[in-house]
């Protein structure tokens, strides 16, 4: 096992045992007996867990996002670890009284690419990524249980190092919608990507976020967010990654800043042949904030 390895996994259990102890300080509820409960208190944390979880927030979420995924490696040469560290904010602004405008930047603060050099021996590449960045106008229906939103998304050349990137300027669309119940949220976020300059190659590339959370008690939250990737240039057996796990939460305040952390581990049931990954280890810490813009546009 790694050094890098090990850190990620003391990480990972330092983060569980903050979620574990953390505890959502509320005013507990009397009853007219004199008995307290806890019903106002889990409301009000699952209400928040739900607003962490939403891409169409109208709070201000900034995420950040840790990915360890478990690599088949070229000629026979056994599995290892890829490693990225995202900065995903999600942030808001009313245009009307009916119309939203949502802007994600995914920012890859620190990649670690493992690979094979000229002599079959392992090394690793690291540094910082491409940026994408997804731009929706998106209107809410049926009493904002539904949120519907389009736009364009943008993918920028920032990579630290030519192997940690594809070289390119990438523009296309993007769509997604929301389903608000009254103890669970569902979405599914779709962006494609054309390529329109740089000197890399030819890119056609799309990628799918879907997301189902239940909210229990307390904050608590299970569910999944699969993932799907399709590279529409490579050949048919390496196009397509689709990964799918369970996911499980607890929204906790951090000093007075109501943080959601999310785990997930996922298997991912339909990879490329060539180098592509088997597993992946998730952490997704979520502290949200109103918005800073509050009023409409127009």
């Amino acid at each position: 096992m790694t050094r890098q390895n090990v850190i990620t996994i003391l990480g990972v259990v330092l983060a569980l045992a903050c979620v574990a102890n953390a505890g959502f300080a509320q005013t507990q509820a009397t009853t007219p007996n004199g008995t307290q409960t806890s019903g106002d208190r889990d409301q009000s944390a699952a209400a928040m867990a739900q607003e962490a979880a939403n891409p169409f927030s109208s709070r201000w979420l900034m995420q950040i996002q840790q990915n360890n995924n478990s690599i088949d490696m070229p000629l026979e040469s056994g599995n290892r670890m890829q490693s990225n560290l995202t900065f995903q904010p999600l942030l808001s602004v009313a245009l009307s009284d009916k119309w939203g405008l949502y802007m994600r930047p995914v920012v890859t603060m620190v990649n670690s690419l493992p690979s094979l050099d000229q002599n079959g021996q392992s090394e690793r590449t690291n540094g910082f990524g491409d940026t994408i960045l997804g731009v929706a106008a998106a209107r809410p229906l049926f009493g904002g249980r539904l949120v519907l939103g389009a736009g364009p998304t943008f993918a920028f050349p920032t990579a630290s190092q030519r192997e940690l990137g594809q070289d390119t300027w990438q523009i296309g669309p993007d769509v997604g919608a929301t389903l608000l119940g009254k103890n669970f949220i569902a979405y599914a976020f779709v962006q494609q990507w054309f390529k329109v300059g740089g000197d890399g190659r030819d890119t056609n590339q799309m990628n799918g976020v879907f997301n189902f959370t239940r909210t229990l008690a307390n904050g608590y939250t299970i569910g999944t967010q699969p993932s799907l990737s399709v590279n529409w240039e490579a050949p048919e057996d390496n196009r397509v990654a689709f990964s799918i796990g369970p996911q499980v939460g607890k929204l906790c305040r951090c000093g007075s800043t109501p943080t959601l952390f999310q785990l997930q581990v996922e298997y991912y049931a339909v990879r490329p042949n060539v180098s592509g990954p088997e597993w992946n280890i998730q952490l997704q810490v979520t502290p949200t904030i109103p918005a800073l813009i509050k009023k409409t546009l127009f």
